[in-house]
């Protein structure tokens, strides 16, 4: 593994290919660099521009950082258009797994965004679903998309059978991998693997690939592998998350747990 490295006391700091990489001691400084960090691009692009759109994944990998970021007092956040990144299919209204329920609670009803859009994971009309998120997307080119990497090494649920890096699609419906299916029992969101749903939407890979920023926040140990093979393996679905090594902007953040394969 070869690396360009720095180190502070409390972080190690180094790239991989066009990624960059900032790991922590600690779970908390991790979240709390994560959003500093997102709340500076969101002020230099509300510089230039009078509304920004923002993609959020839903995770708790992502509380740290939503909290800190629900905080600052120093964003604008009426000039900025919020998304979310997938959805379950099937969940009964008001289930506490949906993403979109998750992201209500952890930042979207607790700051006042200019708009929120959520993906409905209860639509029956999956083609007309996509077709109508696809457009709000079209019409509200993204900004900043902060987002995780799942065991599997998924960017939002984009696991290694479906994953496409030259996707046509915007957004679209998948069937969820085995091992992404377990992680949500992992992440204790349901109880057992047949309460997880085995459908969901997801916004493709290009789809996050056209922010100009992107910030990946991993902590963990179930995360280490996935970590790991995201900065080691060849750039290919078969690791989804290896495609962030091929764009400028984007900082994947790491607590002591999920760099533990790394040697720092």
């Amino acid at each position: 593994m070869s690396y360009s490295e720095t180190k502070t006391a409390a972080t190690a700091s180094f790239a991989k290919d066009k990624l960059q990489i900032k790991a922590f001691s600690t779970r908390d400084e991790m979240g709390k660099r994560a959003a500093s960090d997102i709340a500076e691009a969101i002020k230099g692009l509300l510089q230039n521009k009078p509304v920004i759109n923002i993609i959020f994944a839903a995770a708790p990998s992502q509380q740290d950082c939503l909290r800190y970021l629900t905080e600052n007092k120093s964003i604008d956040w009426s000039r900025i258009n919020a998304f979310h990144m997938d959805e379950y299919i099937g969940l009964p209204d008001g289930a506490s797994q949906s993403f979109g329920n998750f992201l209500k609670n952890h930042i979207f009803a607790k700051v006042p965004f200019r708009t929120v859009n959520y993906i409905n994971g209860s639509n029956p009309d999956y083609e007309q679903e996509c077709d109508r998120y696809a457009k709000l997307l079209a019409d509200n080119p993204v900004d900043i998309v902060c987002l995780g990497i799942g065991e599997n090494g998924h960017i939002a649920f984009n696991d290694p059978p479906v994953a496409d890096f030259n996707d046509p699609k915007a957004i679209k419906v998948v069937e969820l991998d085995l091992v992404c299916r377990q992680q949500q029992v992992n992440d204790k969101c349901f109880e057992e693997l047949k309460q997880v749903p085995a459908r969901a939407f997801t916004l493709t890979i290009p789809s996050l690939m056209k922010a100009e920023y992107m910030f990946c926040v991993v902590p963990a140990i179930n995360k280490a592998e996935a970590v790991y093979r995201t900065l080691n393996e060849d750039i290919s679905e078969k690791c989804p998350a290896t495609i962030l090594r091929t764009k400028d902007n984007v900082i994947l953040y790491l607590d002591n747990e999920s760099s533990k394969k790394l040697n720092l």
